[in-house]
Order: C-alpha cells, then sequence, then structure tokens
C-alpha cells in the first residue's frame, strides 16, 4: 500500500549534517515521517526533534502523544516550508558527516597516474601546457619576472626618490641602479639606492663590480620590497619640523 498521494507537498528538510526537498504526504504519520528522514538526516528516528517552519513565522513543533496515528494534516504544511530536524543525542554519540579524516581515501601511485592517457596531467602534456610547455620560464625565470614587475609597481625608476621600509630605518635616497646582481646571493632583482647620509655598506659596487656612482658608503643594495618612492626631500637634522615628518 503506498503512503504517497496527489496531495504530496514539497517541503525543505533542514538537519546539522543536511538540507534538502522532499516531498511529504500530509496522510503519513509522525513516526513514518521520521523514518523516512532517518536515511536522509543521519539522525536514528527515536532521537529526532521535529519542528516545522512556514515562511517567517516562528517553528511549530511537530509532536502528539501518539506518533504513530498522528497525521502531519493536522500541522500547517504548506509548499517549501521548512522541516527542521534537531538530534537529541548526546553530542558523543552523534556522528559527524563532515569529518572526514577517518575515511579511507584512495591514493593512486605516481607512476601509474603518469602512465594514463585519459588523465589531466596527459592532457597537459598533449597540449604543451604548464611545465611541459617548451618555451615556459623556469622557475628562477618566472622569479626574476615577478621582481621586475614589482620595480615597476612600485614606480622604482633611476632618479626616484625612496625611503627604505620599514619605517623605522627612516633612511632616504635616490635610486640609482635596477637589476639583477650575480654577486649577491638569491634571485631577482635589487634596488641600488644613493642614500643621504653615508650610512650604507658600499659606494655603488659590490665585489669590485661597479654598479653605480656613489660616495664611500652612500650606497646599498635592497629588494625592492623594501623601498617606498615618493616625494622624499633630503633630511635635515636641524630642521624643526624633522620630528613631525
Amino acid at each position: 500500500m503506498s503512503l504517497q498521494s496527489a496531495a504530496d507537498v514539497p517541503l525543505l528538510i533542514s538537519s546539522p549534517n543536511s538540507s534538502s526537498e522532499r516531498r511529504i504526504s500530509p496522510s503519513w504519520s509522525i513516526a513514518h515521517l521520521k523514518t523516512r528522514l532517518e536515511p536522509i538526516t543521519g539522525v536514528p528516528a527515536s532521537s529526532q526533534q521535529l519542528s516545522l517552519r512556514v515562511g517567517s513565522q516562528d517553528a511549530v513543533p511537530i509532536t502528539a502523544q501518539d506518533e504513530e496515528q498522528a497525521r502531519l494534516a493536522q500541522f500547517p504544511l504548506q509548499p517549501y516550508a521548512e522541516i527542521i530536524v534537531i538530534d537529541t543525542r548526546p553530542p558523543a554519540a552523534r556522528t559527524d558527516f563532515s569529518d572526514l579524516s577517518a575515511v579511507d581515501k584512495y591514493v593512486m601511485p605516481t607512476a601509474e597516474y603518469e602512465s594514463r592517457t585519459d588523465s589531466v596531467l596527459a592532457w597537459k602534456k598533449a597540449q604543451k601546457l604548464g611545465r611541459f610547455d617548451p618555451n615556459a620560464p623556469t622557475i628562477e625565470q618566472q622569479k626574476i619576472l615577478a621582481s621586475e614587475r614589482e620595480v615597476e609597481e612600485r614606480g622604482l625608476a633611476i632618479g626616484s626618490r625612496v625611503r627604505l621600509l620599514p619605517e623605522s630605518d627612516a633612511r632616504r635616497g635616490t635610486v640609482s641602479f635596477t637589476g639583477l646582481v650575480p654577486e649577491i646571493p638569491g634571485i631577482g632583482a635589487w634596488i641600488g639606492v644613493t642614500l643621504d647620509e653615508p650610512t650604507g655598506k658600499n659606494d655603488g659596487s659590490v665585489k669590485g663590480k661597479r654598479y653605480f656612482e656613489c660616495g664611500n658608503n652612500c650606497g646599498v643594495f635592497v629588494r625592492p620590497e623594501r623601498c617606498e618612492a615618493g616625494d622624499f626631500p633630503v633630511l635635515d637634522e636641524f630642521d624643526e619640523d624633522l620630528e613631525e615628518l
């Protein structure tokens, strides 16, 4: 005997672990509804506390002394109203379906995956994309390009006035060089700054190779992120407004 009828009502079912739309028959008993909701919500029928919310109205408990006999027709079922399922079990007894830590996962061996012809990797190889592009820049080249873009984005052109970062450094100067300096360890562009005061580390040369001209100890090489370009005048230690700068 089928419990469904032409009067089935589409309702939204909400529980701690699920949310879905189902067609509910007003001829069902509350007990039968709970039985139908168990595989949907993962909450045992005996541990379900049901309520019905219609629009913005307060939720109405779906309960009765005899849930085997009480029919859903006695509740204000309306299309797309929400049935809320609360799990009354203690938290320790509930199953957390969102916790995947204990779920066994199959991991295909790398060699097997690389040998497949129907994988994304195989498609990338065929299309010569990413690291399979013979003309693609190396990781080192990508880092160099990224640093060169940062130089441009920060407006660190030759002749630009800059102050060094962090602001606690307080030193100011003029950009005298931008580019690679193989004599200094690290990948990417360097900014050669002629400082206003002789508080630097060199005279614009590194290990005997000159990159720009400046006085002794007036030169320093820093990464682009340590430079802020702007209209920074030379600091005068005798300026009364120095503390306000």
